[in-house]
């Protein structure tokens, strides 16, 4: 029960993302953490000057989700076995979540989305554990059409042909594994629209599609023979990766991509298909470093 899934429990995103974990560990026989965080003044984020009884009654609301949370997990268990661990902390979320994924063997965060700031972007209590954990993170959202451990389809995973997406295909062919579904495997050629560079229609998109499902093969070729039962499905495009993986992810139960895309910079924590990947798609998002 080494290196257990992490699910960050709060008022505002906990259900969904509890139920899936709470699926995640019993597929990979792993212990479940849930983590809730109860801020005081003097930690981050919070000025020392701030009113004690601004924070009256939080640490009984924490056990609260806690208790709530792990009902919500055992309803996912139905009788099989899963080890569940709940941890109420003083602090800041964001620095304990992230502590906590250096001996994680996933990170889960949840997240709303209602309206056109929303939709701009994450909370930092999600946004920050994506771009920093030590280990895989998944986003799930909290919508009310969507309960993601129901979610039928494939699983799907971006391929960008470097070596920053080896980690992503690795993790893509295990869930699909755990899963017993498809694999579907997107790669575009170019990150770019090219449809808006001038001169593009002219270019011999036959061939290059010949030579760019090549290369995705080969991408895929050591996985395909470690797992023999996943059935994959390739998927070549001539661009706009976030676009079609979005597109892809409409029909999916899982999609999974690398942090940093083969235009990263080192210092660029997330590339901007994960960044824009965390902000649109409704199924749960799985982001590797």
């Amino acid at each position: 029960m080494a290196d257990p899934i992490v699910v960050g429990v709060d008022e505002h995103s906990a259900l969904s993302a509890v139920t899936w974990a709470a699926r995640e560990a019993v597929l990979r026989g792993a212990s479940l953490t849930l983590v809730s965080v109860t801020a005081r003044p003097g930690s981050a984020g919070v000025p020392i000057e701030a009113p004690a009884g601004v924070f009256e009654g939080a640490d009984e609301d924490a056990e609260t989700l806690l208790a709530r949370a792990k009902a919500i997990a055992m309803t996912v268990v139905q009788g099989r076995s899963l080890e569940i661990t709940s941890v109420h902390s003083i602090g800041s979320p964001v620095p304990e979540l992230l502590a906590r994924s250096e001996s994680a063997r996933m990170l889960v965060v949840g997240t709303h989305r209602h309206g056109p700031v929303e939709r701009l972007i994450l909370g930092s209590v999600s946004a920050a554990p994506v771009a920093h954990a030590h280990c895989p993170v998944a986003v799930v959202r909290e919508l009310p059409h969507v309960q993601p451990h129901q979610i039928p389809g494939p699983v799907v995973v971006g391929v960008d042909g470097t070596a920053s997406s080896i980690p992503a295909i690795d993790l893509a062919f295990e869930e699909a594994a755990l899963r017993n579904v498809d694999l579907v495997a997107v790669h575009a050629w170019s990150d770019i629209d090219l449809h808006k560079v001038r001169g593009s229609r002219d270019f011999a998109w036959d061939t290059v599609r010949t030579r760019e499902t090549a290369a995705l093969s080969e991408s895929l070729a050591g996985h395909v023979q470690d797992y023999p039962d996943v059935k994959v499905r390739p998927v070549v495009v001539a661009d706009r990766p976030a676009h079609n993986l979005r597109k892809h992810a409409e029909t999916a139960q899982l999609l999974v991509v690398g942090r940093r895309g083969r235009g990263g910079f080192p210092g660029m924590l997330l590339g901007s298909t994960s960044r824009t990947l965390t902000h649109w798609v409704s199924c749960p998002l799985i982001v590797v470093h």
